[in-house]
């Protein structure tokens, strides 16, 4: 389904050869349109290989290719809530399972370098599947506390108001990406993780 926008990142290595000890992002369209990630984190270097509505599904189907070019010091994960998106009758568990794939994949490859993994956001266009992604985000959490060299970077207080509901003022229109202000808000939660 992705197989261009993976041609694509393979053409981009073989014009630039990716620098080594980056902070890898791999995941799903909240850090595709993330363009300037860069201008966020001016201190880091950062390879962006977000991609599309991907789901876990597709960073296991493609993992060979959003890793093996690389040695990152670091690799930031966002990716699941397309999976429920996908099939709103989805259980939590699977795609925490999904998760754990992804993640035993990327350890084999790297046992010793930091990973992260980012909560899943609260979109309002996606209203319906928040009780499954909070499950998600909980069971996640719980997964990456036992793990060695792995942080959960829960996201969705800092995009909460005072009331704890959901900032709807951080999405664009389409009410599921975001606008500068809301990854702004990301920035500010990731940088004490980042390497």
């Amino acid at each position: 389904m992705f197989w261009q926008d993976i041609q694509n990142f393979k053409k981009l290595d073989q014009e630039n050869a990716p620098p080594k000890d980056a902070i890898l992002l791999v995941g799903s369209s909240s850090f595709t349109k993330w363009t300037d990630v860069a201008n966020y984190f001016p201190e880091k270097t950062i390879i962006n290989r977000g991609f599309g509505g991907s789901r876990l599904t597709d960073l296991n189907y493609y993992a060979n290719d959003l890793l093996n070019p690389y040695q990152p010091k670091q690799i930031i994960i966002y990716c699941g809530e397309n999976d429920f998106a996908d099939n709103a009758q989805l259980k939590a568990e699977v795609v925490v399972d999904r998760f754990k794939t992804f993640y035993k994949k990327i350890r084999a490859k790297f046992p010793k370098i930091e990973v992260d993994y980012i909560s899943i956001k609260y979109s309002p266009s996606r209203e319906k599947l928040w009780p499954q992604m909070k499950e998600a985000n909980k069971q996640i959490a719980a997964f990456m506390k036992k793990e060695k060299k792995s942080e959960f970077i829960d996201i969705t207080k800092v995009m909460q108001d005072s009331n704890g509901n959901v900032r709807k003022d951080l999405f664009v229109e389409d009410m599921l990406h975001m606008t500068p202000e809301g990854y702004q808000l990301w920035t500010s939660v990731m940088n004490p993780y980042m390497k």
